[in-house]
This record gives structure tokens, C-alpha cells and sequence, in this order.
């Protein structure tokens, strides 16, 4: 147990130490105030101080686990795994397009989706996940739609039996949180049967709002001040938390999943 520095620049000189009493025989480069290149390996530092932000009591144990499964993810071998054994492990996650001003969009397994994401994809190891590239998918000799496939398949039968906290506002609106905390519940706006297991609560068309990796709320559409002050909620957990995707709403219907950029536009056209 241990703080960590609140100074961003401190914190990063801090991991640096870290790094180097754990691995003293790595090369660390700062490249800019988040990022470091550790042994030729991009390490984006800014979810980590988010993470470590959201539980300062624990920073030392969060960097320290952190750097524990980084470094046991460089004796993993994806290209070494045949897709019979890969196949129950593949996951998807819903990831900003902005991760592409650091990754080389061809390179990375995804699909387009909508309000400026992607859906990637990793193996679900015992003790970690590893991306999924477009090289280990010619490899298996599969096309990224069947990769996709596998991978929603995979997420119905991760929990079936979610647990879900549905609350009721003081302005007449619903709401309906998945919190399993195991790194897929934004993902689990991607499940096929979404849309039946949420419509009685809260009507045939509905929001569901997932700011970051480990959080999924949906909510009916009205009324409107309901809407507003989550959408205000929104942002905040997606300022503030670590592995941010968006703080646009996705709009849920039977025929499928829509983007609401079109709100931020509309407000912008107002102002």
C-alpha cells in the first residue's frame, strides 16, 4: 500500500524508478509528458494516473500490478496460439478513434462503429488481455466480420446472468447499471440480446451511455432534465476515469444501435 506523486510530471519520474528497479536491464525514453517508450514499447501513462487518481490510497500497488502484467505480457506469445485454442478467448472492446494518433490504424483488428469508436479486439487470458492485430488474423486464416462474430458470441456467454441495478429517478426517468467490474461492461452494449433484456425497463428505444471501459449505464429517453443531468454525469466520469470511449450516448432500438454526435453538434448550434 502506498501513495504515488499528484504532480503529473512527478508521477511519471516516479513509474520511471519503478520500471527500472523492476527491469534494470530496460531502456526507457521519455517521448512526451504521458508517454514512455519502454525497450522500444509504447507505455501511455495517462489511464495509469487516472486509475491511480480514482484510488490514491492504493497508487503504489495499482503502478506495481500495472508494470507486473505489462512485463508478463512480453513473454506471451499470440502468434504462437492456434485459433481452436484462441477462439473462446476472443473479446471485443469499444476503444475512441483517437487511440489511432498512436497506433497504426491497419495494423490494429477493428471494426468502425459509431460516435468516433472502434471495436477492437484481445484474448482473454488468465491474467491479462493481448490485442488482437490484423497480422494474427491472417495467421488464423479468418476475416475481420468472422473475428467480430467470434468475439460477440464470446461476450453473450461471459456472464450471462448479469446483475443489473435498475433505479428509478425523482424526475420519472429510468436507469439500468451493469457493474461487473471484470473489463467488459462498456462491451456489453455489443450483446446480441440487449436490447430485450433492457426494453421493459425502459421503453423500445433507449440510451445507453458507456464514458469508460468498466462503467455501462442505460437510460430511458425522457424526460429530458433525467437525461440531462446524466449526460452531465457523463462527462465527468469520462473526464475523470481511466480508459475513457466517449461522452456520447449511444441510442439502442430494435433495428440496432445509433450515434448521438448530433446532440454536441445541435448544442454547439445553439450556443
Amino acid at each position: 500500500m502506498g501513495a504515488m506523486p499528484k504532480e503529473p510530471d512527478a508521477f511519471v519520474e516516479h513509474v520511471v524508478k519503478l520500471i527500472k528497479r523492476m527491469q534494470p536491464e530496460f531502456n526507457i525514453d521519455r517521448v512526451n509528458p504521458n508517454e514512455l517508450h519502454v525497450n522500444g514499447r509504447r507505455l501511455d501513462l495517462e489511464n495509469l494516473y487516472r486509475m491511480v487518481a480514482h484510488e490514491p490510497d492504493r497508487g503504489t500497488d495499482i503502478v506495481e500490478h500495472f508494470l507486473d502484467q505489462l512485463f508478463m505480457g512480453d513473454h506471451v506469445e499470440v502468434n504462437d496460439i492456434p485459433l481452436e485454442q484462441a477462439k473462446a478467448r476472443i473479446m471485443p472492446r469499444i476503444q475512441p478513434t483517437s487511440i489511432f494518433e498512436h497506433l497504426t490504424e491497419s495494423l490494429v483488428a477493428h471494426v468502425p462503429f459509431v460516435n468516433d469508436t472502434v471495436i477492437v479486439f484481445v484474448l482473454d487470458m488468465p491474467h491479462m488481455t493481448v490485442s488482437i492485430t490484423m497480422d494474427q488474423v491472417v495467421r488464423w486464416g479468418i476475416t475481420i466480420e468472422e473475428l467480430d462474430d467470434l468475439a460477440r458470441e464470446n461476450l453473450d456467454l461471459y456472464a450471462p446472468e448479469l446483475e443489473m441495478q435498475v433505479i428509478e429517478s425523482a424526475e420519472g426517468g429510468k436507469a439500468v447499471i451493469v457493474a461487473e467490474q471484470d473489463g467488459y461492461d462498456a462491451a456489453r452494449l455489443l450483446m446480441g440480446d440487449l436490447h430485450s433484456k433492457l426494453a421493459g425497463h425502459l421503453g423500445a428505444d433507449f440510451y445507453v451511455a458507456t464514458p469508460a471501459r468498466d462503467m455501462f449505464i442505460a437510460l430511458s429517453c425522457d424526460p429530458d432534465a433525467f437525461v440531462t443531468r446524466l449526460c452531465d454525469r457523463v462527462n465527468e466520469d469520462f473526464t475523470r476515469l481511466p480508459y475513457p470511449i466517449t461522452k456520447d450516448l449511444f441510442l439502442v432500438t430494435q433495428d440496432g444501435i445509433a450515434g448521438t454526435t448530433w446532440m454536441h453538434n445541435d448544442a454547439s448550434d445553439a450556443a
